[in-house]
């Protein structure tokens, strides 16, 4: 290639790489003045439509309509960061590649030019055109470049309204700052042990005495159950450490929530929530919140009489308002959790709460608001004196156990993980309780003594919301835009087999007498062989499912978007026994009690039974 034909080339480059430059530098800074001219994840359709919901409470199709709306435009939105990223990558190689071509190609215009020929006013103005080339170059990629950054900022800003989210650790991480310290319960596990517990003043780590909330008795006596008390109850979301199993016999198959039938008692929330009730003994607890106020009330479950609810409030370090949350998550979308003595129930300020069983407030502290541009969803699970938290944030990975008696921390331990929706899940391996949670990248099993890892396997990815199944000696894990998965819980597992066709978005998986059930958003129910993989139905449904199946009585119970409760066989067979409606739409997990089952609505919390 002679010299003119590499003049020809360099200037192609210089012309294709500039105009590539000027455009994504154009759209980079549209980009950002559109952002900050126009709130992210609201919209003005939306509003509307929520405005004529209020005078049309029980128009299903306008629901359905706004949470269309809402999901694309949170899609939209953060399909629009994807991009600005990708711009802010792509501007800074297309300038790279403008300024070496625009060096290469001055230098061989100077080679040809004939010494006679360049004069000094000519090399005063060739100077003075590159300095103002590259001015005026390096001006646009550096607005481009700042605006690009300062898009991908703004959802923070969304998050936080001003409140922040988690201190910095010592090491340069996230610090949960100690509420409480103390004397960790020492009693035994197995049994129904009965032990001496005292509330004595706690301190911080600063050293700053801090005394509960509600100080009860010197003295108090405290029961440590046993597995089948815990069988016996719905202690934590998806019942029995977590795996969607009830124990219970003569689950009702018909009700309807508009007409009454089949409906033992029905009561308003008084707060909006998407948690699931959990039970113990003849008490049933929810909780709910908004930007007022966070609550947990306490039913008897025999009659809906309130016993009790209580505003959660005079916690330290909890945020003065609380953080932007989507409406399809809210701020009490976390399953409490209930072992007899106290009832622990986390919020989406970062708020963990412990009432006794009569209402008083024995412990609360705050974690830090969690860095979540959707809501805190992950519920709690309990086991062994210890509430697991998984606090899978943008931040970072972690989860914790407290210490059911003073909240304080047992163990916290930082994991490789992105953001996560999904929650705990127990299982028993070998004589020796795991928690396994997923996350992205990760599917993990940590010992629940100490918190330390066991094992891992990398296979998921994007925002995942379901928690894990166990059955047959597998887990079961799956998200939509990934994969499903069944695995060993040990080290150096691989999978056992893998689907890609049937995915769920939020929907936890039940695995019951050798099969998988899981649920997807778009309304397909599927069965699989646990052991293989192998696909046993599939059942296609109007509706979809955030809800998670459970099994109950032999049959299974799953919750769909408008309400409608679609119970099967719990076999690889797919019969359809019966499909009741709630009347109201249904996001929570059913609970169950012998002859009876509880349903919370959109507005409603219903007992069905005779």
């Amino acid at each position: 290639m002679d010299q003119d034909q590499k003049i020809v080339l360099t200037r192609r480059v210089v012309l294709i790489s500039g105009t590539f430059s000027a455009v994504v530098a154009l759209l980079l800074i549209l980009n950002f003045w559109h952002m900050k001219h126009n709130e992210p994840l609201e919209s003005k359709t939306i509003e509307a439509l929520v405005e004529r919901l209020a005078s049309e409470p029980d128009n299903e199709e306008l629901k359905e309509e706004i949470r269309s709306f809402d999901l694309l435009a949170r899609k939209a939105y953060f399909t629009s960061q994807w991009q600005v990223k990708s711009g802010t990558w792509l501007l800074l190689i297309g300038g790279i590649v403008l300024a070496v071509s625009l060096k290469i190609y001055t230098d061989l215009r100077s080679r040809i030019e004939e010494p006679e020929k360049v004069t000094e006013d000519l090399l005063r103005a060739r100077a003075n055109s590159q300095y103002w080339l590259m001015m005026a170059g390096g001006l646009i990629l550096g607005l481009s470049l700042v605006a690009g950054f300062l898009t991908n900022d703004y959802l923070e800003a969304y998050q936080e309204m001003g409140v922040a989210t988690e201190s910095e650790q010592q090491e340069g991480d996230v610090e949960m700052i100690e509420l409480f310290t103390g004397q960790p319960d020492t009693t035994g596990d197995a049994g129904l042990e009965v032990s001496e517990t005292k509330n004595s003043e706690v301190v911080s780590e600063t050293g700053t005495g801090q005394a509960p909330v509600e100080e009860s008795l010197a003295t108090a006596t405290e029961i440590r159950f046993n597995r089948e008390d815990f069988k016996k109850n719905q202690a934590t979301f998806r019942g029995y450490m977590g795996q969607g199993v009830s124990y219970h016999k003569n689950i009702p198959e018909n009700w309807n929530g508009s007409t009454g039938e089949g409906i033992k008692w029905k009561v308003a929330s008084s707060r909006p929530g998407y948690s699931s009730p959990v039970i113990w003994g003849d008490k049933l607890f929810i909780s709910g919140g908004d930007t007022q106020a966070r609550v947990v009330a306490c039913y008897n479950r025999h009659n809906g009489q309130l016993l009790w609810e209580k505003e959660v409030s005079g916690i330290q370090g909890s945020p003065a308002a609380p953080p932007r949350v989507t409406d399809d998550t809210g701020l009490a979308a976390p399953t409490m959790s209930v072992d007899g003595n106290r009832v622990y129930a986390i919020f989406a300020t970062g708020d963990v709460v412990a009432f006794d069983m009569n209402g008083k407030q024995v412990w609360g502290r705050n974690l830090g608001v969690p860095n979540n541009h959707y809501g805190h969803s992950s519920s709690l699970q309990v086991w062994d004196n210890k509430v697991i938290v998984q606090y899978d944030t943008n931040s970072s990975g972690r989860m914790l156990a407290l210490n059911t008696s003073t909240g304080e921390t047992i163990w916290d331990v930082e994991r490789p993980v992105h953001i996560s929706w999904a929650s705990p899940v127990l299982i028993d391996v070998e004589g020796k309780i795991q928690v396994v949670t997923t996350a992205d990248p990760y599917v993990s099993g940590h010992d629940l003594e100490t918190g330390a890892e066991i094992w891992k396997v990398e296979a998921m990815m994007g925002e995942v919301g379901a928690s894990v199944a166990y059955g047959n000696g597998l887990v079961f894990a799956t998200n939509e835009y990934a994969r499903l998965v069944a695995m060993e819980p040990k080290a150096g597992a691989e999978f056992t087999w893998e689907d890609d066709e049937y995915l769920a978005e939020a929907s936890s998986p039940v695995a019951y007498n050798g099969l998988l059930y899981t649920a997807t958003s778009y309304g397909v129910l599927v069965c699989y062989d646990a052991l293989t993989g192998e696909k046993k139905f599939e059942k296609e449904f109007n509706n979809g499912f955030y809800s998670s199946p459970m099994i109950a009585d032999g049959k299974l119970y799953i919750v769909d978007m408008r309400g409608v409760t679609h119970i099967l066989k719990a076999d690889a067979s797919g019969t359809i026994i019966a499909e009741p409606e709630m009347g109201e739409g249904g996001y929570a997990v059913p609970a169950f009690a012998d002859g009876l089952i509880y349903l919370r609505g959109e507005s409603n919390l219903y007992c069905i039974g005779k």
